[in-house]
């Protein structure tokens, strides 16, 4: 969420910056007439408008504050390390990075036959790992059976290699793989 929220302060943080900018190279090769801004420095110093005061000063308050947090979250120092699963055992910590599970994932389902240029994505979810597969079948093979075995596959591999559960194995099969088939042509 905060992610998120820090996303949406930069975006707009950008826009009043380039504004900001764009308003000052007019006024830096005379686009704005010179009684246009000396009118307009003049009602901002005269208490005649005073919501063009109150909103000079609101959006200076938010646009430092903006300012504020983004030399916070630069001068940070980052914890993220690459995301992983923590198991605790008798001996001590294990850390298993998701990329591993992921190149586990990709390794047992390369070893059926019929599936071609697999890509995994790795989530942690309450009862374990879920996998998710996007493969490319070779069209020849039952693709129900095929997935099925895949996803067979990918969870006793996944699961006696790293010793944790995996609560789902979803297959996509994204397309089959198009052979060409030319006929010699005899005259």
């Amino acid at each position: 969420m905060i992610r998120v929220l820090d996303k949406l302060l930069l975006f707009l943080y950008s826009l009043a910056i380039g504004a900001a900018a764009v308003i000052a190279f007019s006024a830096g090769v005379y686009w704005f007439p010179e009684e246009w801004l000396s009118n307009l420095v003049h009602n901002l110093y005269s208490g005649d408008m005073r919501w063009l005061q109150l909103t000079v000063v609101t959006v200076s308050v938010v646009m430092f504050l903006i300012s504020l947090r983004f030399f916070y979250v630069s001068l940070k120092r980052s914890n993220a390390t690459a995301p992983s699963i923590d198991q605790r055992t008798e001996f001590g910590d294990i850390r298993i990075s998701l990329e591993t599970v992921e190149n586990l994932a990709l390794k047992a389902a390369a070893r059926q036959r019929g599936v071609k240029d697999l890509k995994a994505r790795i989530r942690i979810g309450e009862t374990g790992i879920e996998v998710s597969l996007r493969a490319i079948a070779d069209g020849e093979s039952s693709i129900p059976t095929l997935t099925e075995d895949i996803q067979r596959a990918v969870k006793s591999h996944v699961e006696e290699i790293t010793g944790i559960p995996v609560a789902n194995v979803s297959v996509y099969v994204a397309n089959i793989i198009q052979s060409a088939n030319f006929k010699s042509r005899v005259e």
